[in-house]
């Protein structure tokens, strides 16, 4: 990935409370599900020399094995002709399994009550989200040949993310909690009003620390982070693919019901043709059969797209972010809807075998009918 330095801003006070914030990241990330896949290689032909394979970056130092399946591609906006919105860098991420994740970064610095300020302001901000959105259909337009499958409609993710990379004065996770535990909730929860101390609670129950002076504490579309830049960038790319992960398992878990909610319409239609034929299960059964494999094949590309094996830090992060996002549960009821449809299969493919057998039983009572018709009639001897 295309590492970009935060640097350190000049304070614009001449004197700090014991934890002021000196140097601090706004990153609003819009995800949008555009494809059943991206064709990496042709997108990057397309876009040039300034289209770049992302690796992850590692904040621990021990050996791992962490990477993506197949490497996203990561674009700086200028390269594409994107400016800057509402004074946000830009940055695209094209992942192979059909998301484009948008990246907008503004620096900022000042006390904690501006940092909550910015956090109310971005947090699902809609009309950000709508002018985002405007780039990315511009970008399915000009990139379509790259994109198999392209969807008619899109869903799409957002998450803020504040993270705070120098203070006036270091310190340790747990003294940062306990002396500014009440603006950091306001900061990730979005809220104007202070915090009762049962939600504060609530929030740091789920925060991460893996050494002593850094801190992740995410929550459903919000996280505060408290790290070195380059242990800031690892935690972003956690959560910007946690987001993606759980924008295909929303798409994957509304294709099920819409297309259960067809086949089930499909099954109840009564005509007597079709039963005797069995066509109308026969029709059932091809669409489940190809649906089935699609979504399997299409699910198993989603989790296996990244690889975290020794890598503590990652894979704490990773499953935390995943908890607060619901997505063991987003993941069950798409494995249930697939056991489902595959019941349901199984039925039709019965159904069609039964169909069959009444045809053939019925065919041979005709053909005998026939034979004794003619025999009376003496045409057959």
């Amino acid at each position: 990935m295309c590492q970009r330095h935060l640097g350190t801003l000049t304070p614009a006070r001449a004197h700090f409370d014991a934890s002021d914030v000196t140097s601090a990241t706004i990153v609003a990330f819009y995800l949008f599900d555009v494809a059943e896949q991206v064709d990496l290689a042709a997108l990057r032909s397309a876009i040039g020399g300034e289209a770049a394979p992302a690796p992850l970056t590692r904040k621990a130092a021990a050996p791992s094995y962490l990477q993506y399946a197949v490497l996203p591609v990561v674009v700086e906006g200028e390269a594409l002709g994107i400016g800057a919105i509402e004074g946000f860098h830009v940055r695209v991420k094209f992942f192979d399994y059909g998301v484009l994740s948008f990246a907008l970064t503004k620096q900022t610095g000042g006390d904690w009550s501006e940092l909550a300020s910015l956090s109310q302001q971005y947090v699902e901000n809609e009309a950000l989200e709508q002018q985002v959105e405007r780039v990315c259909r511009t970008l399915m337009t000009r990139f379509a040949p790259a994109m198999q499958g392209s969807r008619p409609s899109v869903l799409t993710e957002d998450y803020l993310v504040v993270a705070v990379t120098a203070l006036d004065d270091r310190m340790s996770a747990d003294a940062l909690v306990r002396q500014r535990g009440a603006e950091i909730a306001s900061i990730v929860r979005g809220e104007r009003q202070p915090l009762s101390q049962q939600e504060q609670d609530e929030i740091f129950k789920n925060r991460l620390s893996y050494l002593a002076d850094d801190l992740v504490v995410p929550t459903w579309n919000a996280a505060f982070i408290y790290d070195t830049e380059a242990g800031v960038q690892a935690a972003l790319e956690i959560v910007e693919f946690a987001n993606s992960q759980l924008l295909e398992f929303r798409y994957y878990d509304e294709l099920l019901d819409v297309a259960l909610g067809r086949i089930y319409a499909q099954l109840q239609e009564h005509h007597w043709w079709d039963s005797l034929a069995g066509r109308r299960y026969l029709r059932a059964a091809h669409q489940l059969h190809a649906l089935f494999i699609d979504v399997n094949e299409l699910t198993d590309r989603t989790q296996n797209a990244l690889k975290m094996v020794g890598d503590i830090y990652a894979a704490r992060l990773f499953h935390l972010i995943a908890a607060r996002f619901g997505l063991d549960r987003w993941k069950a009821s798409v494995e249930e809807k697939l056991k489902t449809l595959n019941d349901i299969y199984t039925f039709a493919v019965e159904q069609v075998a039964i169909s069959r057998g009444h045809f053939l039983e019925l065919t041979i009572i005709l053909i005998l009918v026939l034979e004794l018709v003619l025999f009376f009639m003496g045409i057959m001897r």
